[in-house]
């Protein structure tokens, strides 16, 4: 007994050492990382913008890719923004404080975005298999319900692994071969032994993901077979129309979910651990935006006029 607690570690901070080594990958580094944020901040910035503001998009489907953009925002902002400046001033630590937190709000993000990509699935069952009563199953009230579960599930899901990821002791180096505390690397540098709980906790969290992916599913052969039944062409593409861009996000966040957590773990530095993370932390949040903006007729339309507005405000700014 005493000879195994010599070997546990009081850690204070951590070094994310997910960079590669070559130093022109490096210096490349932060300005993509910089792109991707950008681009993801500001595509999702105009959903909420467009959603709130034009009085065509106030149907639940809008009010949940209002919420979905919101997340997603959050979701990117909690590791590309740290890990950027960390590049800059040719930093790698984090505290124990700053990692937990990261540990809690990334998979409470995660968590939140896959609860509310269900309640969307289960909002175009309504609208498609239900037309005649959508109005009644999918209230304001019912609506916000939810959210409002989405994101409480999604909060409770992010304290059940954040602590039983730092339940652990620590044994070795603080070397995280991320770029962000992610929770594999986290437990390559636990003590022998010691990553059950947290294990357990991520077996039961792949069982219930895999649950609501089937619910999922099921929702849209329902769809389908109703879609195939609608006689005419132009609807039975206006209503794929609608689904295709839910069907993607959704294939999207569990196949980079999936990579990132049955990937490699080793305690070794590696290209491929570094790409599964940009997938599974980046990927989602910068093409959610661009998915729902090129597949949905009306969203194109709404940010051709608004971006329209802009520019003739620019303009006449620009002439005092």
């Amino acid at each position: 007994m005493p000879e195994k607690l010599t070997n546990v570690t009081l850690v204070t901070q951590f070094l994310l050492l997910g960079l590669p080594d070559n130093e022109v990958l490096q210096r490349l580094y932060a300005p993509f990382f910089l792109l991707i944020y950008l681009e993801a901040l500001m595509g999702n910035l105009l959903i909420i913008t467009i959603t709130t503001i034009d009085q065509h998009f106030q149907s639940p489907m809008y009010f949940f890719l209002k919420n979905l953009s919101l997340i997603d925002i959050c979701y990117i902002s909690v590791t590309v923004p740290k890990s950027i400046m960390n590049s800059l001033n040719n930093s790698h630590s984090i505290s124990f404080v700053g990692c937990a937190s990261q540990v809690f709000l990334v998979v409470f993000f995660a968590g939140t975005e896959f609860a509310l990509l269900l309640v969307m699935s289960y909002d175009r069952y309504a609208a498609i298999c239900c037309p005649l009563r959508y109005e009644a199953i999918m209230s304001r009230g019912t609506c916000v319900q939810m959210v409002t579960a989405s994101w409480f599930s999604g909060c409770v899901y992010g304290s059940i692994h954040a602590a039983g990821t730092f339940s652990v002791h620590f044994c070795g180096p603080n070397m995280v071969h991320q770029f962000f505390c992610d929770i594999p690397a986290l437990l390559t540098l636990a003590c022998s032994g010691e990553q059950s709980l947290e294990y357990m906790f991520i077996i039961v969290s792949c069982c219930f993901a895999f649950v609501c992916f089937i619910l999922m599913v099921a929702s849209y052969v329902y769809i389908i077979s109703t879609v195939l039944r609608i006689p005419s062409s132009q609807g039975k593409f206006k209503t794929f129309s609608t689904c295709m861009p839910h069907l993607t996000v959704v294939a999207l966040f569990l196949f980079s979910g999936s990579i990132a957590y049955l990937g490699s773990t080793s305690k070794s530095p590696s290209s491929l651990n570094l790409f599964m993370s940009v997938l599974y932390s980046l990927l989602p949040p910068s093409l959610n935006p661009v998915i729902y903006s090129l597949r949905n007729r009306d969203m194109k339309v709404a940010l051709g006029k608004f971006l329209g507005k802009l520019k003739v405000k620019f303009n006449l700014l620009s002439k005092f």
